[in-house]
């Protein structure tokens, strides 16, 4: 295997020669010529005895001198890093001091320092700064730093607090140790939306949201979001912020959502950019999301960061629960629990069942920028949610009071955090440790016993085999139960039974009648449920579930079967299952948003994934086919009260970006999309010429477009939005989505022809590309059209963005469940991609790791 490819093992970890604890920064900008001046103060760690060389990484650098206390040196230099031998080195602490140059503008990778429309910005996680400067580019090292930076452009930013500033240079000092992938430096021509917050000790903290000119107006939401995270952070976890400004900014080329870089976020532009007028409600959520996500990182990801980046999963998946947590408590936690379920399966469970399964926290990468996956970020979360419900809400308090107070300012292991846990509980969690070292979701078999007022639950946990893990032991599952009378009444509240077996029963005593079970209320595990449920229950439970979750996930589950049975069976859509929805959807008791919710039916990968689960070899075609004929079906039985309902919902109010209005716009538009079934698009027409906000303008053009219309409104969004970089990632992302399986291909081939088509733009090329991928059975069509051009584009982009060109290149993950000729062009399309001589580490480990399911 090349060195670049060489793979990493946690098992090999040893912690750094050295310690580091300040550095000194100073960066003299320009385009092609950046200087940056180190000045780095170490001394030998006495975790690793005897006298080391020091080792530090670099890419990309051009050094131009190099001292250790003062005189000079030559070290050994190589394609990742310098080597100063140990001979060169005082016994005691030393100055290192280096000076280097970069070349911004022509690094296309977006990470490390770069440029993007004129400003520069960083993105240094996971090991983009040893594209800055020779460092021990490294988690667990951490130190304080100062930096200087010198250049023309109006605002200079960088970590921690400003501590002065003058005509062209700018001088900024964190006092917070930290690891050098949360450094951040941003200089350019911005404007700040500014306000401030008192924490609950009196600090006084000014915010600022930076966005380039002519952007301040769409910046209120994202401030507004930072300020309620701040404050909901110190009310339920009792932390508060610790410098005494937070920047945000906004940048348009980036390669993530955005990045917690201590008191200095970046952000992709389309995650802090909102009014009314550029932004659906789903964007509005969605940037709500992402701001707490960031701020939350501040205790959990920089104050406490991890060890190495086996340990991601600590800082990403306690994160993510957290801000899962914020958004429930900001808006429906009921219908935030749905949605989130509805993104693990349709990512991080066909990650599991694919040949880029991995646990939790891997054993070893290639390439660590592979690993921000699914089932780091979301099981990871799910598993922080399993060990809070099995201890408690009191105990997991005293368990995270606990972490922080031991490990702030350490770079902490999944070891230290269930450590945590045990002192603060006394429970043994070995065993629940599984959920972190193996792969796989787990398959949950139920099967009862009804007899003399006793019922009897028995459950089998089945571990499937996943690579490199053939065999896996029983994991501790919480498993939150219910019990419902035939006439609808619950006779047991939710109880949450604890399963530490392969096999175990759990009796309920003094039953007048048999009951309904509601198993695995509110998700309470990431697994498989298997048990055998008729047509007739599951619409009962969709009709008198307590819970939002099963009751939701009755009428899904049944829409499953009946599309199930129309694609496998040749069946026609079910009536019970259209009656099931219809008492539903004309609920007025029900929130908006869960009706909503309920007439989303399964997406086609979702579908592929179940047949291929039933043994069965999905056919894309006809799995889109039925979704479409179920749809006209359900569009006939809600009859004229679609309509009603539809004018009912009309918001007369001012816009509100809140959970109430955007509730009664999903239901509005979802009875829309289903009107337009039955009217051709004569109200959709309608509803885009009049819309009032982007969410109406966008489900009005899906509308449309959903059934062949819309080619007029198409070209009036494209003359109104043309100049807007995010909106217009819409307009292109719907044609894909909407469009014919056998004309999709073609159709990506005319929008990449336009001049605007910045497919270096990582939001262009995943609104584009990534919407094919996305476009089921357009991508999975029989003549392998859509494999071809994803490949080509995917080919086209690793040379300059590897990052992006690995993470859109997972839409082949589940070539293997396709048919013989499916497979042939999908098996094809990656060989060619992994014999390109120049491919990069990034997407060459993502390809043999998929090649290897055939």
């Amino acid at each position: 295997m090349p060195a670049a490819q060489k793979t990493v093992h946690l098992a090999e970890y040893q912690p750094y020669t050295h310690l580091l604890d300040d550095v000194a920064l100073t960066f003299r900008l320009s385009p092609d010529a950046t200087v940056v001046l180190a000045r780095l103060a170490f001394r030998p760690n006495p975790a690793r005895p005897g006298k080391h060389s020091l080792r530090l990484n670099g890419e990309g650098l051009t050094l131009l001198a190099c001292q250790v206390n003062g005189a000079p040196v030559k070290p050994k230099l190589d394609r990742f890093g310098l080597t100063i031998a140990a001979k060169d080195l005082p016994q005691g602490p030393f100055t290192l001091e280096t000076e280097v140059q970069i070349n911004p503008q022509a690094n296309t990778t977006l990470d490390g320092l770069y440029m993007s429309r004129g400003m520069y910005c960083t993105q240094c996680e996971a090991e983009g700064f040893r594209k800055i400067t020779y460092y021990p580019d490294r988690p667990d090292v951490m130190a304080r730093f100062k930096v200087r930076i010198e250049g023309n452009q109006r605002v200079l930013l960088s970590n921690g607090n400003p501590v002065a500033k003058g005509k062209g240079w700018a001088e900024w000092h964190d006092p917070w140790p930290k690891p050098s992938y949360l450094f951040a430096l941003v200089a350019g021509d911005l404007r700040a939306r500014s306000g401030k917050f008192r924490t609950f000790s009196g600090r006084k903290v000014a915010l600022n949201i930076w966005v380039r000119p002519g952007d301040e107006d769409r910046c209120a939401y994202a401030l507004d979001a930072l300020q309620r995270s701040m404050k909901w952070e110190e009310e339920v976890y009792g932390r508060e912020y610790d410098l005494d400004v937070f920047n945000i900014v906004a940048v348009d080329d980036f390669n993530m959502g955005a990045m917690e870089n201590k008191g200095l976020n970046i952000f992709n532009s389309r995650y802090v950019l909102a009014s009314p007028e550029t932004a659906t409600d789903e964007d509005f959520a969605r940037i709500e999301a992402i701001i707490a996500h960031e701020y939350f990182h501040n205790w959990t990801g920089n104050r406490i960061t991890c060890r190495d980046w086996f340990q991601l999963c600590l800082k990403e998946g306690l994160t993510v629960f957290r801000d899962h947590q914020f958004s429930g408590d900001m808006r429906s936690a009921a219908v935030g629990r749905i949605e989130n379920v509805v993104s693990l399966r349709a990512r991080q469970f066909r990650e599991d069942a694919g040949p880029l399964a991995h646990p939790v926290r891997p054993e070893s990468f290639v390439e660590i920028n592979n690993f921000y996956t699914a089932t780091v970020y979301e099981k990871g979360a799910e598993v922080i949610g399993m060990l809070k419900t099995l201890v408690g809400d009191p105990a997991y308090k005293r368990a995270m009071d606990l972490y922080f107070t031991r490990h702030d300012g350490d770079a902490a292991t999944i070891e230290d955090w269930l450590k945590v846990f045990e002192d603060a509980t006394g429970r043994d969690l070995a065993q629940f440790k599984r959920w972190y070292s193996e792969a796989g979701t787990p398959q949950l078999k139920v099967s009862e016993d009804w007899a003399d007022g006793v019922y009897t639950l028995t459950f089998t946990q089945v571990n499937p085999p996943t690579p490199g893990q053939p065999v896996k032991q029983p994991k501790v599952i919480p498993i939150n139960v219910g019990l419902l009378n035939p006439n609808g009444d619950e006779v047991v509240p939710t109880i949450m039974l604890e399963m530490t077996r392969d096999t175990q029963s759990f009796r309920f005593d003094g039953l007048a009648a048999r009951p309904i079970p509601s198993i695995l209320r509110g998700f309470s595990a990431p697994v498989v449920l298997d048990r055998k449920v008729s047509p007739s229950e599951r619409a009962f439970l969709l009709a008198h579930d307590t819970d939002p979750f099963n009751r939701w996930e009755a009428g899904r589950a049944l829409a499953k079967d009946v599309m199930a049975d129309m694609v496998t069976k040749g069946a026609e859509v079910s009536p019970d299952w259209l009656d099931a929805v219809a008492a539903v959807v004309f609920d007025e008791t029900l929130d908006p948003a869960f009706r909503a919710l309920c007439l989303r039916l399964p997406g086609e990968d979702d579908m592929a994934q179940t047949i291929h689960a039933m043994k069965r070899v999905p056919d894309p075609t006809r799995i889109h086919t039925a979704r479409r004929e179920m749809l006209g079906a359900l569009a006939v039985r809600l009859g004229d009260g679609l309509h009603r309902l539809y004018v009912s919902l009309e918001e007369r109010a001012p816009f509100s970006p809140d959970a109430g209005q955007a509730g009664r716009r999903a239901l509005r538009l979802a009875a829309l999309g289903l009107l337009t079934r039955r009217d051709g698009g004569r109200l959709a027409t309608v509803a885009f010429a009049q819309a009032k906000s982007m969410t109406e303008t966008v489900g009005a053009l899906s509308a449309l477009l959903d059934v062949g219309q819309g080619a007029t409104e198409v070209a009036a969004f494209a003359a109104r939005w043309g100049d807007d970089r995010n909106v217009m990632d819409k307009w292109y992302a719907l044609q894909i989505a909407h469009a014919e399986p056998a004309e999709v291909a073609a159709l990506t081939v005319r929008l990449t022809e336009r001049e605007d088509f910045d497919w270096k733009n990582p939001n262009r090329f995943r609104s584009v590309i990534g919407a094919l991928a996305g476009n089921h059975a357009g991508f999975h069509h029989r003549t392998g059209a859509g494999y071809r051009l994803v490949a080509d584009w995917l080919l086209r982009l690793d040379p300059l963005n590897p990052q992006t060109a690995a993470r859109v290149s997972t839409a082949f993950e589940t070539w293997h469940r396709y048919d013989a000729g499916r497979k042939r062009h999908a098996q094809a399309e990656l060989e060619r991609m992994v014999a390109t001589p120049a491919l990069s580490p990034d997407l060459r480990e993502m390809v043999e790791r998929m090649l290897a399911a055939g």
